[in-house]
């Protein structure tokens, strides 16, 4: 009833898509999403603010390791 609120497990194409966490060089905001692979297109899912944000969305799409671009 209180507490920690559970995410539920989302999916993604991981044959089309990648993870990717946009960040500014300029004031440092971090975007999580994913980037077409074959266009490039990116598409943003969550603003990531803190540490606690950017596991959440890990969690929810069950990836491990993201990468960063800028």
């Amino acid at each position: 009833m209180f507490g920690k609120k559970r995410m539920e497990k989302k999916t993604y194409d991981k044959e089309n898509l990648r993870p990717v966490l946009r960040c500014s060089i300029c004031n440092g905001e971090q975007v999580a999403g994913f980037q077409n692979i074959h266009t490039g297109k990116f598409e943003e899912i969550m603003l990531i603010r803190n540490e606690q944000d950017l596991n959440a969305f890990k969690e929810a799409y069950g990836i491990d390791t993201i990468a960063k671009e800028y």
